[in-house]
C-alpha cells in the first residue's frame, strides 16, 4: 500500500487505470487533479464493486469492462494511465502495452507499480519453477515477469523506476513501480 499512496497521487488530467478490479486505488487519487476517471477491468463483478468504492471520493468515474488488451477509448485520450498490480495477470502483456501507448496522450504519463522477476538468480529460478502451478492457483499471475524489459520493449523509458522486495514471501514480493514514457 505504500507504493500505492505515493504513486497514485501523482496521476492528473483524463485518467485510465487499466485492471480497476475493487477500485483500492480510488482514496489515493487527489480529486484536484483528476479530471476524470476510466476504470477497466474484464470482470463485471470486480467493476461492479469499484462504482460502489468509489462513491464518496468527488471523482468523475466511468467504469468499463474490458481488457487491457482492447482499450475502449480513443487514440490520445488519457494524460496518464495507471496499472498496478495486473501486468501480472494480462494474458497479452505486449498487446496492452501497445494499447496503452495508444491512448496516452503525446508527454503522457504511465504510472505502474507491479510484481515480477526478482534480481537474485536463487529467486528467479524458483519463481520460474513455480510459474505454472502459481499461475492454475493465482488467476494467471505469473510470478515472473520482467517488468522493466517489457516496458522497454513497448517503447516506454522510465525515469524513476523503484524496486525492492516488500514484505512476504520472495517468489511473489520483488516490487517495480515508478513511471514511464513513451518513446
Amino acid at each position: 500500500m505504500k507504493q500505492r499512496a505515493k504513486l497514485i497521487p501523482r496521476a492528473s488530467g483524463r485518467v485510465l487505470e487499466i485492471g480497476i478490479g475493487s477500485g483500492l486505488n480510488i482514496p489515493f487519487y487527489d480529486a484536484s487533479k483528476v479530471d476524470h476517471l476510466w476504470g477497466i477491468d474484464p470482470s463485471s463483478e470486480m467493476w461492479s464493486i469499484a462504482q460502489k468504492n468509489a462513491g464518496g471520493h468527488h471523482i468523475d468515474a466511468e467504469f468499463m469492462q474490458a481488457g487491457a488488451e482492447s482499450i475502449p477509448l480513443e487514440n490520445d485520450s488519457a494524460d496518464t494511465v495507471v496499472i498496478t498490480y495486473t501486468l501480472c495477470t494480462v494474458p497479452d502483456v505486449a498487446t496492452a502495452l501497445q494499447e496503452i501507448k495508444r491512448v496516452l496522450k503525446p508527454g503522457g504519463e504511465l504510472l505502474f507499480c507491479e510484481h515480477g522477476e526478482a534480481p537474485d538468480a536463487s529467486v528467479a529460478r524458483w519463481q520460474n519453477r513455480l510459474n505454472p502451478i502459481w499461475g492454475m492457483l493465482g488467476g494467471g499471475c505469473h510470478l515472473n515477469r520482467p517488468i522493466p524489459q517489457l516496458l522497454a520493449n513497448s517503447g516506454f523509458t522510465s525515469s524513476d523506476l523503484q524496486t525492492m522486495y516488500i514484505p512476504g514471501w520472495k517468489p511473489a514480493s520483488f516490487n517495480y513501480w515508478g513511471s514511464a514514457h513513451s518513446d
